[in-house]
């Protein structure tokens, strides 16, 4: 009887564990254009942690949306600039190992993060960016899946040609989390004045925290 007591609480405990794994993290963004929820991946758990880390530490409010591309993509945090091949890094600057997963992709609202062009694919860790993007056709896409030797999904299909994005950075850039409520700020902040190069002409400054299971539950109810 007692070893079938401490065996049902064992697994009690496991099956909370496991749900508390399951459970999203969520941050919300704040710009002069307005503010989106983002829902942060636990298939990517070294990026989440480190978007995590520099959200809670005030490194990113520190950066601003410094790129921005319509049709394209709305970059954030530090410049490329930054990591230059010779430059010192500081502590949050650093590299970390890619996290591909084929589940997640370049759909509009996705959030990735930003690298150079190094073979290994490694992610910038204070560098990211908000997928706009465009739509495809169903031609278009097998077009790039001969280019470029990939494969996209019954569900990255429905995703490009419904609402859009950029399915030629699948599988070379970490998708760490996607847009949940306010996917209408990709169309403000895509509205705002730019060079030739994507520099808005008034920084697009951000402001980023972790919000709580009961301000997740408030927001994503609308209240």
């Amino acid at each position: 009887m007692k070893k079938a007591f401490i065996l049902l609480v064992v697994t009690i405990l496991l099956n909370i564990n496991g749900f508390a794994q399951q459970v999203n993290q969520y941050v919300k963004i704040e710009t002069p254009q307005g503010w989106c929820i983002v829902m942060l991946y636990n298939q990517t758990p070294v990026h989440r942690d480190n978007f995590i880390r520099l959200v809670k530490s005030g490194y990113l409010n520190k950066t601003t949306f410094n790129r921005i591309l319509k049709n394209f993509v709305i970059q954030g945090g530090d410049q490329d600039s930054l990591y230059d091949k010779g430059r010192t890094l500081n502590a949050d600057q650093k590299w970390i190992a890619p996290e591909l997963d084929t589940t997640l992709f370049h759909k509009r609202g996705a959030v990735a993060m930003g690298r150079d062009d190094n073979p290994a694919q490694s992610s910038f860790t204070t560098q990211f960016y908000i997928v706009d993007g465009r739509k495809y056709t169903s031609g278009r896409l097998d077009t790039i899946e001969k280019r470029s030797n990939v494969h996209f999904s019954a569900a990255q299909r429905q995703a490009y040609t419904t609402i859009g994005g950029t399915p030629s950075l699948d599988q070379h850039y970490t998708v760490f989390g996607e847009i949940v409520k306010g996917i209408e700020l990709i169309d403000k902040i895509t509205a705002v004045k730019v060079d030739k190069n994507g520099n808005p002409d008034m920084p697009v400054w951000m402001k980023i925290t972790v919000l709580n299971s009961k301000q997740v539950a408030k927001v994503l109810a609308g209240k």
